[in-house]
């Protein structure tokens, strides 16, 4: 069952590609978008990496921090951050914990095949802790997405 607003945003949260835990207390007081994606260094996924880069100074005057995750290894995270100079840190979710509460590790299909894997997805967390706002897969515009989290 995925996570909806309304929702207490879970206070474990996994680890960052320094190997440090991240909670969601530690950004109590601020909002916090997480943003689920699939894979690191893919089209789809750098792009919207880029454009919460390219606006993070304006998403930090409005309020936010930024937590992307996706189930690649610390060590991937630590590659796409240097490559795409991120400003952000990355969740490791490899065991998929993450993944699984939010509700986000959905049956995917490509060519005809069925396979499990994230949905690309946005979840927007109050000061509180609270989960304000649910940016649906199919609403997610991976190279607007900072803007389309400023209108929202």
């Amino acid at each position: 069952m995925a996570l909806k607003a309304g929702d207490k945003a879970p206070e474990l949260l996994g680890i960052n590609q320094k190997g440090q835990e991240v909670k969601t207390s530690d950004y109590a007081g601020k909002k916090l978008v997480i943003y689920f994606y699939p894979k690191d260094s893919t089209p789809g996924c750098t792009m919207q990496a880029c454009s919460l880069r390219d606006n993070y100074a304006e998403l930090k005057k409005a309020g936010y921090e930024i937590l992307g995750v996706s189930i690649d290894s610390p060590k991937s995270h630590l590659n796409f951050i240097a490559k795409q100079t991120l400003p952000f840190d990355l969740i490791a979710d490899t065991d998929k914990k993450l993944v699984e509460t939010f509700g986000v590790w959905v049956e995917k299909s490509m060519y005809g095949r069925s396979y499990m894997g994230t949905a690309r997805t946005t979840f927007i967390i109050n000061e509180k802790g609270i989960i304000e706002q649910v940016i649906e897969p199919k609403e997610v515009k991976t190279k607007e997405h900072a803007t389309q989290i400023l209108s929202l």
